[in-house]
């Protein structure tokens, strides 16, 4: 049976993944954006919430890979955060301005991640040599990495993904993200091999705010929240 991590933008799609069979939960704010670190009070009601793995996104800020110093140091400051709430691993990655793993940076970042398990993220997918930079993150340690095989989707890149995970070879697992639904799943792990996958199972949901028809201002749309019957349909393709 592969595993199945779901990307949650909120403790109650956190939640909502459990209650679907997720076997694993990625935490995050802003997810249309990407994602971005959730909040204290987030990672804190989840943390005692979910009976299965966390993982939490470190990322300050949308946009690329590129990181100031102050932005690293706050990236450190979550991942203690991370550390001392219980959480079982985080999502961390930092690109050069060539576009190259930041090595010096990751190592700080698996150093403060201590005993947690750390994950490289799509970050990886803008990298000009991917079979080099894997074998950058297996020497850093690093114990899984998210990609798209640097495609839109994780189909469209199924080809790639498929040897990064022969050339992986057990030493890091190469994880497949982006597009993945209950229709495209089984077919994906039957071209990759691939033993885990990330989706984020959502779906929009209209707000219950009771409001003067015509929202001039946009700020009434309701939300996107993990959907826990897409995360059954996703469970049980890949069982």
């Amino acid at each position: 049976m592969a595993t199945l991590e779901v990307a949650a933008n909120s403790v109650a799609s956190a939640f909502a993944a459990q209650e679907g069979g997720a076997h694993r939960v990625e935490l995050c704010a802003s997810l249309d954006e990407g994602g971005v670190t959730p909040s204290h009070g987030t990672l804190r009601l989840a943390r005692e919430g979910l009976r299965i793995p966390l993982y939490v996104l470190i990322r300050p800020r949308a946009g690329d890979f590129l990181y100031e110093n102050a932005e690293v140091e706050a990236m450190i400051d979550d991942i203690t955060h991370c550390r001392d709430l219980g959480c079982d691993g985080v999502v961390v990655g930092a690109l050069t301005a060539e576009g190259e793993v930041d090595t010096d940076t990751c190592e700080r970042f698996i150093e403060a991640a201590g005993s947690m398990g750390v994950t490289f993220h799509r970050a990886f997918d803008l990298v000009p040599d991917r079979p080099a930079a894997l074998e950058t993150l297996v020497d850093l340690g690093f114990e899984r990495v998210l990609s798209s095989g640097g495609m839109p989707s994780a189909v469209s890149g199924a080809a790639s993904l498929a040897r990064l995970i022969a050339q992986a070879k057990h030493r890091i697992v190469v994880m497949p993200g982006a597009g993945i639904t209950p229709d495209n799943v089984a077919s994906l792990r039957e071209a990759t091999r691939a033993a885990e996958f990330h989706a984020s199972a959502k779906r929009r949901l209209p707000s219950a705010m009771r409001r003067v028809p015509g929202d001039t201002l946009g700020m009434g749309d309701g939300e996107t929240r993990t959907d826990p019957a897409i995360v059954r349909a996703l469970v049980a393709a890949i069982a």
